[in-house]
C-alpha cells in the first residue's frame, strides 16, 4: 500500500461539530485543538512528502502535545523537519463557533 497525497477527506460542519462537543464534554477544561502555521506546514510538505502525519505525545507534566512530520508514497516519515510547540486552544481559539463552543 501506498500514499497518493489524496488520503482524508471532507466532512459536514455538523459532524465536525459533533465530534468537537463530544471531546469537549468529555474533557473539559482540557486542550481543545491546536494551531500550526503556514510556513510549518509548507517545510513538511515539501520535496517527497505526500502529506502530514500527526503523532500523539504527551509532556513531562502529562500535558498532551502533537508531533507532525511528513510522510512519503511508501508511509515513512520524513525526519528532517518534525514540528510541535503549536498554539493551543484555549487561549487561542479565535471566535466561539461549533467547533470551539457550545454558544456562538
Amino acid at each position: 500500500m501506498s500514499f497518493t497525497g489524496n488520503e482524508g477527506g471532507a466532512i459536514d460542519i455538523s459532524v465536525a461539530a459533533a465530534l468537537t462537543k463530544a471531546y469537549r464534554e468529555a474533557h473539559s477544561g482540557k486542550i481543545q485543538g491546536a494551531f500550526i502555521g503556514k510556513a510549518n506546514i509548507e517545510k513538511l510538505i515539501s520535496g517527497n512528502s505526500k502529506g502530514i502525519r500527526f503523532y500523539y505525545g504527551l509532556k513531562e507534566d502529562g500535558t498532551p502535545e502533537l508531533v507532525l512530520v511528513g510522510a512519503d508514497e511508501n508511509e515513512d516519515d520524513i525526519l528532517n523537519v518534525v514540528i510541535d510547540l503549536a498554539k493551543r486552544c484555549p487561549p487561542y481559539c479565535g471566535s466561539r463557533n461549533v467547533l470551539n463552543s457550545d454558544s456562538q
